[in-house]
């Protein structure tokens, strides 16, 4: 908590997480839950386009491979960001990479509750050469995992300007996750 949220919380006021509940309260709720509170579920793990699995666990660890915004086979959208998508389309595509990214580590952790952090997020995005806001993109996803998480999505990032990514994606987001032994 912030010292502000602790001056609050002294003075008996209740302070709101994500669930209107205050914080100490937000351990009751598990990813699967706090997922359906914001009105999604995991989807299929997409089919790797080439010769890679979607996701790897080795020790208390997974990786994934890059995702990309597919919803039901199908590519949301195609292009750069800053040109032929908007950033706040391209925001709302990172979402998507991020529940695309959380399929697949949790079909290789066992569960969504079997992960335990996440640890590391690499976003990249397709930018117009003069696109210069790469992280508020890849916010998005951030948003996601924290939202789903609490503070074991809050993670290490990095964003990654591209000139391409694969099937002219916009964004493509993986990560690192601690799984439960």
């Amino acid at each position: 908590m912030t010292s502000a949220s602790n001056d609050a919380a002294d003075r008996g006021e209740q302070i709101d997480g994500p669930f209107g509940a205050p914080p100490e309260h937000q351990a009751d709720h598990s990813p699967e839950q706090r997922l359906a509170a914001l009105g999604l579920t995991l989807p299929p793990v997409t089919t790797p386009l080439a010769a890679y699995v979607p996701a790897v666990r080795t020790g208390n660890y997974v990786y994934t491979a890059g995702q990309i915004p597919v919803v039901e086979g199908q590519l949301l959208a195609t292009g750069k960001v800053g040109a032929e998508v908007g950033a706040h389309e391209a925001t709302a595509l990172a979402r998507t990479c991020a529940l695309n990214a959380l399929a697949a580590a949790a079909s290789a952790a066992g569960s969504l509750s079997d992960i335990k952090r996440i640890v590391k997020v690499t976003g990249f995005v397709a930018s117009a050469h003069d696109f210069a806001g790469q992280a508020q993109v890849v916010n998005g996803a951030s948003e996601l995992l924290l939202e789903v998480f609490g503070e074991a999505g809050r993670h290490a990032r990095s964003v990654i300007g591209a000139a391409v990514l694969p099937l002219d994606a916009p964004v493509e987001v993986e990560l690192i996750a601690e799984v439960r032994s």
